[in-house]
């Protein structure tokens, strides 16, 4: 679950609940898209979100335990597909918010879960804590090409290669040399902090998200 509060621009979308790993469900991935539409009504000129969590886990990636649940593997792979279709309406929604966004990103994120972070168009990261880890070519599972694409446009070369395709667990100082992270911070309250300030601190934003959000649009319109 989620939820959206507003500080004067500041829109602070939280991940909460009682499923600690933040793990994506239909009903978590429907109170975050929900969340999203609120905070797209609430924008002004001069907005931005700002996507934080608390715990061990940004993300752990979809829940299996949800998708296993059925008793059958056809079901089970309904299930996945369904989810998959819901990330999908989540990137859709992420992407096309009209303000700059921000990802504190203060533990894990695997799988699915790194998708969430790499939807923003800054991502801060903690220093010596947490990683992000595309394992789903070491559980067996073929990325789908929408998903490859999305990677591609957020990473590229041996970044690419190293997060996706070699599936390493990577912590936020070495995702900063790759390019995949804007800024490490010590310590989870750190995070939240940079996290906080970081629409403010960089005065570029404003003008330079009217030119990444005008480019990806013609990405959106290949999620339709």
């Amino acid at each position: 679950m989620c939820s959206l509060e507003k500080r004067g621009n500041l829109l602070i979308l939280t991940l909460t609940g009682q499923n600690v790993e933040h793990r994506l469900n239909p009903e978590v991935l429907s109170s975050i898209i929900s969340a999203l539409s609120q905070a797209k009504a609430a924008s002004t000129r001069g907005s931005a979100l700002v996507t934080v969590s608390h715990g061990k886990f940004f993300c752990n990636g979809f829940d299996l335990d949800w998708v296993n649940a059925t008793g059958s593997k056809q079901e089970a792979q309904q299930r996945f597909d369904y989810l998959l279709d819901c990330l999908t309406q989540l990137v859709q929604a992420f992407i096309s918010l009209p303000m700059p966004t921000v990802a504190a990103v203060n533990g894990h994120a695997a799988a699915a879960g790194v998708v969430i972070p790499l939807c923003h168009d800054y991502v801060v990261m903690r220093r010596g804590r947490g990683v992000l880890y595309v394992n789903d070519l070491e559980m067996g599972l073929k990325i789908p090409e929408l998903y490859m694409a999305f990677f591609r446009a957020k990473t590229s070369g041996w970044a690419l290669r190293d997060l996706v395709l070699r599936g390493l667990k990577i912590k936020g100082e070495k995702l900063l040399k790759m390019g995949i992270v804007d800024a490490v911070y010590d310590g989870e309250e750190g995070v939240i902090n940079a996290g906080m300030i970081w629409p403010e601190g960089n005065g570029m934003v404003k003008f330079t998200l009217k030119l990444e959000k005008g480019c990806i649009l013609n990405f959106v319109a290949c999620w339709e």
